[in-house]
């Protein structure tokens, strides 16, 4: 079943809609392939700043003139963190199964080696 506000394992009403977004949208398969959210599963969340995705092509360049700051993305980003812990910590259906949020550090260069079990990338745009 969809978890969307009101459902007993969505996020409480007022949640920021990038974190309600993030919680609910069914980006995973089920063994059986049905689609399903990282609250339905439940999951654990890595989160990774990628400021270099802002960028967009001049010429045969990269411009990042529309970017954040990097005081003001720091922020944003923490504040992202924190509000996905907190939703996730509040779920009963993911603390009882322990789900974690991991997150990479705002402004280092980051090297990040996984195995994935699907050709997926997602761009969720806010």
């Amino acid at each position: 079943s969809a978890c969307t506000p009101g459902c007993k394992y969505a996020p409480p009403k007022g949640t920021p809609r990038p974190i309600n977004t993030l919680l609910n949208v069914k980006l995973s398969e089920t063994e059986n392939g049905k689609r399903v959210s990282v609250l339905d599963l439940p999951g654990n969340i890595l989160i990774i700043p990628q400021a270099t995705l802002g960028g967009r092509v001049k010429g045969r360049s990269m411009q990042y003139h529309s970017n954040s700051g990097k005081e003001e993305g720091l922020e944003l980003y923490s504040q992202f963190v924190t509000l996905c812990k907190k939703e996730l910590a509040a779920n009963s259906k993911c603390a009882e199964a322990g789900v974690v949020v991991e997150h990479g550090t705002y402004g280092n260069r980051q090297v990040l080696k996984l195995d994935t079990n699907g050709p997926y990338t997602h761009l969720i745009e806010f």
